[in-house]
């Protein structure tokens, strides 16, 4: 599968909603948290895969608002995932910086230090920027950003026709990275869940049924794959994007 890629059109930056852990276990009749523990595994496989591709961007879907809803138990166990995968050794290994996007003041404060504490650790590494979106949602940071802008309109510091896609991409979570060109979901569900909807406007979707701890390099690849065999528009025409190449 590899072969067949083009290294050269590999996406800039690639999103993963990572679902199915639960279910992932629940097959194999094990605690929830057994396969958030499988799906750190895999974490760590296609964090190094998209490294040796070429990709600059890596975010992934980790923690949502809506999980705070979770039996406390699960988010126990998925808090202590966060503090044991952020001890890897990934980061300086593959020259990986770093980032966090989210609500991360509701976080524990351990949580809340080794997230920081890594984001300084890792600042200076070049290869790629892995961005863990953790108690995020797509909603929330929008409300945040209409507020942030509201405040400057009611200074005076701001009018409204000043308000332009540009000023709402720079208040938004994500002003530090390029829109994803391509989205993953795993685990067979076929919505987006609240997930940057905003940067999303134009990237490729792509869904498969590989709940995450199965989800391996060769699934990454035929994700590629799909996102390269098709024609990114824009609004224009085939014509006008063919004679444009």
């Amino acid at each position: 599968m590899e072969q067949e890629l083009d290294i050269k059109r590999i996406p800039r930056h690639i999103a993963i909603i990572m679902d199915g852990n639960g279910r992932w276990a629940k097959e194999r009749g094990k605690e929830r948290s057994f396969g958030h523990q499988a799906g750190v595994d895999t974490v760590r496989r296609i964090t190094s895969e998209c490294v040796r591709l070429g990709v600059k961007f890596l975010t992934l879907y980790t923690f949502s608002t809506e999980n705070w809803s979770r039996p406390e138990t699960e988010i126990a166990a998925l808090m202590g995932l966060v503090l044991s995968s952020l001890e890897d050794e990934i980061f300086m290994k593959n020259n990986v910086r770093f980032q966090v996007v989210g609500d991360i003041e509701r976080l524990p404060q351990s949580v809340q230090d080794k997230l920081r504490e890594t984001m300084e650790h890792t600042a200076r590494n070049t290869a790629m920027t892995m961005v863990v979106a953790l108690s995020y949602s797509s909603r929330w940071e929008l409300t945040r950003a209409a507020q942030s802008i509201a405040r400057d309109v009611k200074q005076g510091t701001l009018q409204p026709e000043d308000i332009t896609e540009e000023l709402m991409n720079q208040r938004l979570e994500t002003a530090f990275m390029p829109d994803p060109e391509l989205l993953i979901r795993t685990g067979g569900e076929l919505r987006i869940s609240n997930y940057m909807l905003w940067q999303i406007a134009y990237s490729e979707l792509y869904f498969c049924d590989t709940y995450w701890p199965d989800f391996n390099e060769v699934d990454l690849h035929q994700a590629i794959a799909s996102y390269q065999a098709r024609q990114r528009r824009f609004g224009k025409t085939g014509v006008q994007v063919e004679s444009e190449a």
